[in-house]
């Protein structure tokens, strides 16, 4: 995985098997991890981002497994920024930017959509070995 976000002051990684209930447990440590920082619950970019984290989970959960048996959660923070990163070992990388939205709900339209909105940014990157992807948000606090 990237070292992108290593100078946040803040930094958690999850790692859990590809299966529904990591919906759910990556959504709660994130409400974990991000009182735990001092980060208001009540932030307008907090309810979107854990909106965000779960479509991502999801996708992971329902389309890279198999041949991903995991499912790698980053979870980052600084002083005015809010990062996650879901990594799997599915070498399929999804088309983020440009991609049709209308007519489309959940998954990646509600990511990007969300994210857009937000003013962040969204950016898949690839394992070296090419069997993997992580995709990476950075949002404004």
């Amino acid at each position: 995985m990237s070292t992108l976000l290593q100078p946040m002051p803040h930094r958690h990684v999850l790692t859990l098997p590809a299966a529904p209930p990591a919906v759910r447990v990556t959504r709660e440590t994130a409400e974990q991890a991000l009182a735990e920082w001092g980060v208001n619950p009540g932030h307008p970019a907090v309810a979107p981002a854990l909106l965000i984290l779960s479509e991502l989970v999801t996708n992971s959960v329902r389309h890279a497994s198999p041949p991903s048996e995991q499912v790698t959660v980053t979870y980052a923070a600084g002083d005015d920024c809010l990062a996650f990163a879901v990594h799997d070992r599915h070498p399929h990388q999804p088309r983020l930017h440009g991609a049709p939205t209308t007519g489309r709900t959940g998954g990646l339209a509600t990511v990007m959509e969300l994210t857009g909105t937000l003013g962040g940014t969204a950016v898949v990157r690839g394992d070296g070995d090419g069997r993997g992807k992580s995709i990476w948000i950075t949002l404004p606090l």
